[in-house]
């Protein structure tokens, strides 16, 4: 099993991230939370500060087996300008590779075309920016290799469907039971 690469930015919405990352480590899965600022500090969107594990320019993302993209702003909205990332989605889309985001981030693929025919959701204000998408109105929304979610409040689930496309449904299971989740 490779690496799950999570990118920050200033303004990430915290409930969204760190749920993802928290539950996929929880899944047993190597996390990697990337800075894509030159500080390898960044400030959520309610002033929760983290030290990120490694600076997008640091690292060369061999072992990727899934981008994770989370929202809040204007963190999704710096994910969407820095060019690096999108070039690496665009790589890893183009491989048919697994690609996770929830609330606002789903614009950076939405803007790179990479939603187009795909259902997909997100914050209620970015649906414009979802280009060719068939919106769905569903707090997790799996279509392919992409996962899209809503927001805060489908955190979790967003979570659990990663897990369950990487690891499988047993280990949702156990996470279910362990973290005492009501489905």
């Amino acid at each position: 099993m490779g690496t799950v690469y999570a990118f920050f930015a200033d303004g990430f919405e915290e409930i969204e991230a760190f749920t993802a990352v928290d539950t996929l480590r929880r899944a047993g899965l190597n996390v990697e939370i990337v800075s894509v600022t030159p500080d390898e500090i960044v400030v959520g969107a309610h002033d929760v500060s983290l030290l990120c594990d490694i600076n997008f320019e640091n690292c060369d993302f061999f072992d990727a087996d899934l981008l994770l993209l989370p929202g809040g702003m204007p963190g999704a909205a710096t994910l969407d300008k820095h060019e690096g990332l999108r070039k690496l989605i665009l790589n890893f889309a183009t491989k048919n590779k697994p690609i996770a985001a929830i609330c606002a981030a789903p614009m950076v693929l939405g803007k790179l075309g990479l939603l187009k025919g795909k259902k997909a959701t997100c914050y209620p204000v970015f649906e414009q920016y979802l280009e060719g998408a068939q919106l769905v109105n569903e707090p997790v929304v799996r279509d392919g290799n992409i996962i899209t979610a809503v927001g805060p409040g489908a955190a979790m689930d967003f979570s659990l469907a990663i897990v369950e496309m990487l690891v499988g449904e047993e280990k949702v299971k156990e996470l279910v039971e362990a973290m005492c989740v009501k489905r």
